[in-house]
């Protein structure tokens, strides 16, 4: 039967979000309801609640999330309810030209849900096709991936954003490897979670960047050999300096800005990579010397969700967790009730977190 349960929703633009109770339907062909453990507080869910991303509202926000599945509709075989899983916002159709090509990572026709959850009969927006801040919520099965239940739910859900965008950035978008140079400009979740991937990876310096001298002392414990604080003097010039005025092999921009994006492009070796993770305002434009763009060979890449296939990912990444080699419990910064997450909101704003994690 159809289920009322609590959620966050973002009523209008820029308005706090309310705690209310939405209606979820049982999974139809294809879908699973997930009961909700955990979900961290993503500047995604902030840009859907500034009206950033589109005006669709109501949202149901909340995407950074792990559940265990309760209910599963016809013809559901990849999950069965018990399991414990990480949520995605990648369930690869395979079959749209990416998929054909063995590039499923790449898809460009990922699944959500076919029907609607709804506040007082009006359709909800779930933020990245899942909406998490919630009790419960109903997504496509293919979003839905099993992992161990031995790891925490409060940690395992952040693979299923943030940690997955970074880490992805360095090892499968950067392909960073052994012995490797990287700048990480921006060292916030994501930010930080590409140091560590970079540290997985092999790289034998790890520069981050940053203007917060507390968020350059927590890069350090996720795997940065060096730092820099943007205020310090021109940036470039002190990575030149820390890479024997040659650069960085792989430049990781995590913020979204052009400025900072210049700084990776001009802090890179010749025929070195700029790896874009960081999330641009749709109005952010960009202008590059094209000399300098084609002088400088290399690659700039955009790494969308860190170039991943959760199926073949999130088991990974758990996998390293529990062999102690994937720190995930220094990225949780504070658990919280879904009362809190305006007030997460705002501590994030502030760069006072890392991640709030909201649990259930």
């Amino acid at each position: 039967m159809p289920q009322q349960v609590r959620a966050v929703v973002a009523k209008a633009k820029g308005e706090p979000v309310s705690i209310e109770m939405i209606d979820i339907p049982d999974p139809g062909p294809g879908e699973a309801v997930v009961k909700i453990l955990a979900c961290g507080v993503c500047h995604t869910d902030l840009h859907y609640r500034e009206g950033a991303i589109n005006d669709d509202f109501p949202f149901l926000l909340g995407h950074e999330a792990s559940g265990t599945v309760e209910s599963v509709g016809e013809g559901v075989t990849s999950v069965e309810p018990g399991d414990f899983v990480i949520l995605n916002w990648r369930a690869v159709c395979g079959d749209c030209r990416s998929c054909n090509r063995g590039n499923p990572h790449l898809c460009f026709n990922t699944h959500n849900a076919t029907q609607k959850m709804t506040l007082d009969g009006q359709e909800l927006s779930p933020a990245l096709g899942i909406g998490a801040f919630a009790e419960k919520t109903l997504v496509a099965a293919g979003q839905c991936t099993k992992v161990s239940a031995d790891a925490k739910p409060e940690v395992a859900g952040l693979i299923g954003c943030g940690v997955m965008a970074g880490l992805g950035a360095s090892m499968n978008t950067g392909g960073v490897s052994r012995g490797d140079s990287v700048a990480v400009f921006g060292c916030g979740g994501v930010g930080d979670a590409a140091i560590a991937g970079a540290r997985l990876a092999g790289a034998s310096t790890i520069i981050a960047v940053d203007l917060d001298d507390k968020k350059l002392e927590w890069a350090k414990e996720f795997g940065a050999t060096h730092t820099i604080n943007a205020t310090s003097g021109d940036v470039v010039e002190q990575i030149q300096a820390l890479t024997d005025g040659n650069g960085v092999d792989v430049a990781i921009e995590a913020v979204g800005l052009p400025q900072t994006y210049k700084q990776a492009f001009y802090a890179r070796d010749l025929a070195g990579t700029v790896v874009l993770v960081g999330v641009p305002n749709p109005e952010m434009t960009i202008e590059l010397p094209l000399i300098d763009v084609f002088g400088r060979g290399g690659s700039l890449k955009s790494s969308w969700y860190g170039d991943c296939l959760p199926s073949r990912d999130f088991p990974m990444l758990i996998d390293l967790y529990l062999q102690g080699r994937l720190d995930l419990d220094r990225f949780v910064t504070e658990t919280i009730s879904l009362e809190d997450v305006e007030q997460a909101f705002h501590a994030m704003e502030a760069g006072d977190v890392l991640r709030s994690v909201v649990v259930l």
